[in-house]
């Protein structure tokens, strides 16, 4: 099931979705879109190689160039709230111009959702990048705490221990000290094996290469099943051309390997796919299409 409203704000349109997976639903509350970011970390997505992809046309622009959305996705499961990354988060100082001391309306948009920070009993992040830990923390009297005071917060400590051992360079460094410390400080942080089970509906899926620690989400439920798949996957262009591996990733060939063991695992399998960054309909089923892969939205 597939229940959407389409209204418009900020630079693209912008959608809430909510699918239903056996007794789990999912539900997007988007913060941001944007069509400036994906061919920056993606430059093989010329506007020839985006014109060979016949199913592309949701997720371009007119001008072809590769739009994206920034969101959270929450799984109600067994009575459970889960948060699955945080996005950017307001007043942040930030390397990106366009992201720093940002305002968006997430908060607002999360409750109209039908969410309450306080009903959140777990977060998850997929990875520790600066779009996926922001809302982790909010700022309260100059102080950042977190957002969702009642939940724990779980990360692979594959990942932790990565970001531990890089240090606290220009662009790591302020992303952990009020996003993910602040989460340390106050106990809520959970440090789990990189196919650690929230429940029986939900568990991580180990699919490094953007990170070392990068995890996606698997749920089953009632004999159907989806993956939240974080930034192994960016955006749908890399599905038809899954050796385009991202400016962004730790390393490309890791990343490449991981998706591509991935597209095989589940082309032609009844397995929604909902991408963490894809815009338009955000989810699909892989199939084959001739030699390629496809997304059937």
């Amino acid at each position: 099931m597939q229940v959407f409203t389409a209204f418009s704000k900020g630079l693209v349109l912008r959608e809430q979705m909510k699918w239903q997976i056996g007794d789990v639903t999912v539900t997007r509350v988007v913060e941001l879109s944007s069509s400036s970011i994906g061919n920056l970390i993606l430059p093989q997505a010329t506007v020839d190689q985006i014109d060979t992809i016949e199913w592309i046309g949701p997720f371009v622009d007119e001008k072809r160039r590769l739009l994206m959305s920034f969101h959270s996705l929450i799984v109600e499961s067994l009575g459970q709230t889960i948060v699955v990354d945080t996005c950017i988060g307001n007043d942040k100082s930030r390397g990106y111009p366009k992201w720093n001391d940002l305002q968006t309306d997430f908060l607002s948009d999360f409750a109209q959702a039908g969410f309450g920070i306080s009903q959140v009993d777990t977060v998850l992040c997929t990875h520790m990048h600066v779009d996926h830990v922001g809302w982790s923390t909010r700022k309260v009297d100059e102080k950042f705490v977190p957002t969702f005071a009642n939940a724990k917060y779980l990360y692979a400590e594959s990942e932790w221990n990565h970001w531990c051992e890089a240090g606290d360079d220009e662009s790591t460094g302020p992303v952990l000290e009020d996003s993910v410390k602040p989460i340390f400080d106050a106990g809520l942080a959970k440090l789990v094996d990189d196919d650690h089970r929230v429940n029986s509906e939900v568990w991580l899926e180990p699919t490094p290469g953007h990170t070392p620690g990068h995890v996606s989400v698997h749920i089953s439920s009632k004999g159907e099943e989806a993956i939240i798949t974080g930034d192994m996957i960016h955006h749908p262009c890399q599905i038809a051309f899954p050796e385009w591996s991202t400016t962004a990733d730790y390393d490309q060939n890791w990343s490449r390997d991981t998706r591509d063991r991935f597209l095989d695992k589940y082309v032609d399998q009844p397995v929604l796919i909902i991408g963490t960054h894809f815009f338009g309909p955000t989810a699909g089923r892989i199939v084959m299409d001739g030699r390629k892969y496809r997304l059937d939205y």
